[in-house]
């Protein structure tokens, strides 16, 4: 009998470590990465050129009648806050980040049903990813270890200012694993909030630099959040598009669903325009 245990003991970590394995070399390859809107998209949205996007321009309000929605609002107020305190140490706007942050929101709601529905509904809280991608934001740590070199570098297009170099330094010696609790505690969401607020933050300077002013443009910056900084290249006629996202039965863009998000009168107290 305790041979039979052991085996099965065995054959359970071997297991556990092969999917770990797998797990990591899937991220390393992008093996992980959503196919979509954004894949269709992502040539011409990078040079400018016309694209029609793949979704429908919903304006019917329709996934804010949604219950999910609603779960999303009630966690979002709780930490209107500690969203503004980041928007002003990042120095966007507070609108900005909680756009990207509904989408994010909306798009994990209706990928982990199960999740949603033992916890994220009953307490009224938001979801924090640990796996692929990290907190309420869901921000890669490649992306995440970008935005912080980008704070010092000051060669670079997405260079901020001196004012900024020290916003994301860490206080032990262990920086990868302050990194994942900083961006994943799911008690205090200040990090996800100001490295989200950082990346709007140093997109908008890349494009305004090369001559390009898209601060005023929610639907660019989502997309642009989404897509990630490789594929961030100025150009005079960018597209909405992003990965494709499924609503309830509506398909939207992240860039799409976030000006949806961003024009729309919810959380329009707490987060003006």
């Amino acid at each position: 009998m305790i041979k039979k245990i052991f085996t099965v003991l065995v054959y359970i970590f071997a297991f556990i470590g092969f999917s770990l394995t797998a797990s990591f070399f899937a991220v390393k390859y992008g093996l992980t990465n959503t196919s979509g809107i954004i894949d269709q998209q992502r040539d011409s949205f990078i040079s400018g050129g016309k694209v029609s996007d793949n979704t429908t321009s919903h304006t019917d309000g329709y996934w804010d009648t949604l219950p999910e929605w609603n779960t999303i609002k009630e966690a979002v107020k709780k930490d209107t806050a500690i969203i503004n305190k980041a928007s002003k140490d990042a120095g966007v706007s507070p609108r900005m980040i909680v756009t990207q942050l509904a989408v994010e929101q909306l798009r994990l709601f209706y990928t982990e049903r199960e999740s949603y529905k033992k916890f994220f509904e009953p307490l009224k809280i938001l979801g924090s990813q640990t796996q692929f991608s990290w907190g309420v934001m869901g921000i890669k740590e490649e992306t995440a270890i970008r935005i912080e070199n980008n704070l010092k570098d000051t060669s670079s297009p997405y260079y901020l200012g001196p004012q900024f170099e020290h916003l994301l330094d860490f206080k032990t010696t262990d920086i990868k694993q302050e990194r994942f609790t900083r961006m994943t505690d799911q008690h205090a969401h200040y990090y996800s909030y100001l490295y989200a607020g950082l990346y709007i933050k140093q997109i908008e300077a890349q494009w305004k630099r090369a001559g390009y002013d898209i601060s005023n443009r929610p639907d660019i910056i989502a997309t642009l959040y989404n897509i990630g900084f490789v594929n961030s290249k100025p150009n005079p006629n960018p597209q909405s598009g992003g990965a494709e996202i499924k609503i309830g039965d509506r398909t939207y863009s992240f860039g799409s669903l976030g000006k949806e998000f961003y024009d729309s009168n919810e959380l329009l107290d707490e987060f003006p325009r």
